[in-house]
């Protein structure tokens, strides 16, 4: 793709974010968009064919953003809970401009047959893109796990993130700050919860867990 194009691909996304925040997600037009954007209606149709992509390229941008944001984290981090807790509030920095809008947004996301759902199929590159990433946070870490659990683990921490994900959407304090205390608290329990996992007397609930989500999965 040349320069000028993603040029252009960038202002059409830019501009729908804008106008999904200031009229709406239901009351924005990919007509409108290509005006404010100042294209043809035809050639915002030519790269992305429906609001859904605009929304889907902005899922791959904010994946892509996070990603680059974790890499000094990783460099620094080996311990598994600095690595969890720094992937976590990067996320939260990174988003804080989009917070106004998936405040918005967020009733078409969180409809199980919404294709803009996370769980979704047309949202399995951005999860899986999301999933790899955690999965180098337990890759990279220097501490001890169950075998089976480490396996699964990536999974479990999407999920998470899911959960962080929705306390942000709802979370009206000043720069987020409570979610930033959410996962302040959150992951030195996980920690302890997956560093004790080896155990014998732990290794059964983390099979039942595995299994849990093995279930919810099918």
């Amino acid at each position: 793709m040349t320069s000028v194009a993603e040029s252009t691909r960038e202002q059409i996304v830019e501009t729908a974010l804008r106008l999904f925040r200031d009229r709406g997600y239901e009351a924005t037009t990919m007509r409108a968009i290509a005006a404010e954007a100042g294209v043809s209606v035809g050639n915002a149709y030519y790269y992305f064919r429906s609001k859904e992509q605009l929304i889907q390229a902005y899922y791959d941008r904010a994946q892509e953003t996070h990603e680059a944001a974790c890499h000094e984290v990783f460099a620094a981090e080996r311990s598994f809970a600095g690595r969890l807790g720094g992937v976590l509030r990067e996320w939260v920095r990174i988003s804080e401009p989009y917070h106004e809008f998936a405040v918005k947004f967020f009733k078409h996301a969180a409809e199980p047959s919404n294709p803009l759902s996370p769980f979704s199929a047309e949202s399995a590159p951005a999860r899986e893109s999301a999933i790899a990433l955690y999965r180098e946070v337990v890759e990279g870490s220097a501490g001890r796990m169950d075998d089976e659990l480490r396996e699964e683990l990536p999974e479990l921490l999407w999920l998470l993130w899911m959960g962080v994900v929705l306390f942000w959407v709802h979370d009206s304090s000043p720069g987020c700050a409570r979610t930033y205390r959410l996962i302040d608290r959150v992951v030195p329990l996980v920690d302890r919860l997956v560093g004790l996992s080896h155990l014998p007397g732990i290794k059964g609930v983390a099979r039942e867990v595995i299994e849990v989500v093995h279930e919810l999965r099918a």
